[in-house]
Parts: C-alpha cells; sequence; structure tokens
C-alpha cells in the first residue's frame, strides 16, 4: 500500500491548507486512517485519525481548527488546516492501519510564517 500525501506549502498565519492523502488501493480494509505531523527537533505526533465507521479524534489542542475527512470511492483522506499558527508548521504524513500492518506516506510540508 502506497499513501501519497499532498497539499503542503508556505502560508501566513491565520491562513488555511487542505492536505490530501492518496492511497494505492482502497481505504475500506483500514482500520483507520490519520495524520501525524513532526516539527524540527520534536517526535511524531497525532493530529487527526478517522477510523472505519466514521468516528474521528483529534489532538485537544487543534480541535475546532483541523477537520478530518475522507472520500471512500476516491480512496482519499483530507485535512482542512483553518487559523494555522506557526507552531503547526512540520511535515505532515498520512498514516492508515490496516489488518496486519500499518503504513506511512512520505509526508508534505507545511510552514506557517508569523
Amino acid at each position: 500500500v502506497q499513501l501519497q500525501a499532498s497539499g503542503g506549502g508556505l502560508v501566513q498565519a491565520g491562513g488555511s491548507l487542505r492536505l490530501s492523502c492518496a492511497a494505492s488501493r482502497s481505504i475500506f480494509s483500514f482500520n483507520a486512517m490519520g495524520w501525524y505531523r513532526q516539527a524540527p527537533g520534536k517526535q511524531r505526533e497525532l493530529v487527526a485519525t478517522i477510523a472505519s465507521g466514521g468516528g474521528t479524534k483529534y489532538q485537544d489542542s487543534l480541535k475546532g481548527r483541523f477537520t478530518i475527512s475522507r472520500d471512500m470511492i476516491k480512496k482519499m483522506v483530507y485535512l482542512q488546516m483553518n487559523s494555522l499558527k506557526p507552531e503547526d508548521t512540520g511535515v505532515y504524513y498520512c498514516h492508515a492501519v490496516g489488518p496486519l500492518s500499518d503504513y506511512w506516506g512520505q509526508g508534505t510540508q507545511v510552514t506557517v510564517s508569523s
């Protein structure tokens, strides 16, 4: 399984970005998909996940600003990020949990300038 993340870029504080994650095969079999991020010098952290049943989970500090969604037919998962802050800067990774293993995308860089 390959996960291709896109949509990152440079944005000013207060702006928005929408990240996309394209899966190479059907996402129906995944237990969950989500987004993680890693800031320079920091550990990778959970941003948001969406379970197979549609339930979502967010890092507490991101609730209200970030929204995860998916399109099962298009095999896509999205992350809408609003009111971006400089501390949101980092590499954002798409992640999928399969029945036997999990998968990571290559990451997309998000840079928020102040």
